[in-house]
């Protein structure tokens, strides 16, 4: 089992087409086709290994509302574990990202959410529900969103209760000091470069001396670095491999960053080298930025790529 912990977001999407400019401003009207839901955010990381057939456990907040109840629901439906999914009343609602979608062209997003971090209150909870899950675990995944769940004070506490697991951390700049200790992190390229207070260029070189200097400071077994066209990075502690991109078609990133974690997770979990794991993350990612929304790719897609 790998236990998923982190920030709950909503995605949902409006569909349509458009045919015209609005006459009251030039804007695209959109004739709306249908609206669906899907799991986002962390819960993403929890979709993509659902479709790995990899048995997990999710850790956060939703609100007292419609939208929370959903996450609860379809995560059962998912066969994951939300017992650790907490429900905080009256001020903090479920998080909702709705993207409008026309022509597989996203026209605009628009975000309802509460970033403020949780009470220490909620943390405990949150973290005597992984404890008591922690038996069971082969891997621990921190998906942070910086949306007010992973707390300094949390991270502070739950990184060294962590130790003899896999820790695998998808970061978020502000929290980079919390992040010592994990197994590893898989930051995009602007997210390293601002996490190692360097410059954001796109060349082998300076990749790898980010990558070095990440892995060195914040204590890690090995750093997976995600370079959009430039495919990605992994240090694993000896040396730098580069890993060609295996896009072939892009028509949306939304969410790739999930499939990497898991994918990479998943893939160390039933033994591959770090190396070996990052090329079949690498492939993974490939897969969902050729469809259109939150995305997830499953073995055979993956092998087939």
């Amino acid at each position: 089992m790998i236990l998923v912990v982190g920030d709950i977001i909503v995605d949902e999407f409006i569909w349509g087409d458009v045919t015209r400019i609005s006459p009251e401003a030039p804007v695209p009207v959109v004739n709306v086709a249908k609206v669906d839901r899907r799991l986002g955010g962390s819960a993403n990381v929890v979709r993509n290994l659902h479709a790995l057939n990899v048995k997990s456990a999710m850790f956060g907040v939703v609100g007292d509302d419609e939208p929370g109840q959903w996450v609860h629901q379809r995560l059962l439906e998912l066969g994951c574990n939300d017992a650790g999914v907490f429900t905080k009343k009256n001020e903090r609602p479920t998080a909702i990202k709705t993207r409008v979608i026309a022509q597989h062209q996203q026209i605009v997003r628009y975000d309802h959410e509460w970033a403020t971090a949780i009470h220490s209150d909620m943390q405990t909870h949150i973290f005597e529900a992984i404890r008591a899950k922690l038996s069971q675990a082969s891997a621990i995944i921190i998906s942070d969103y910086a949306k007010g769940v992973l707390t300094p004070e949390l991270l502070k506490r739950l990184i060294p209760e962590l130790q003899g697991k896999i820790i695998g951390v998808d970061p978020k700049p502000c929290n980079t000091s919390h992040y010592h200790g994990a197994t590893f992190i898989t930051p995009n390229l602007l997210e390293a470069s601002q996490m190692a207070d360097m410059a954001n260029i796109n060349d082998d070189t300076h990749v790898e001396t980010m990558a070095k200097h990440l892995h060195k400071t914040l204590g890690l077994k090995f750093i997976l670095i995600t370079r959009s066209d430039r495919g990605m990075t992994l240090f694993d502690g000896q040396q730098c491999h580069h890993i060609p991109t295996a896009a072939r078609d892009v028509f949306d990133v939304t969410g790739a960053g999930d499939t990497v974690i898991a994918v990479f997770t998943a893939s160390l979990v039933r033994g591959d080298s770090p190396l070996l794991a990052a090329q079949t993350a690498n492939q993974a990612a490939g897969v969902v930025v050729g469809k259109v929304g939150t995305a997830t790719a499953n073995w055979q897609e993956i092998e087939n790529h």
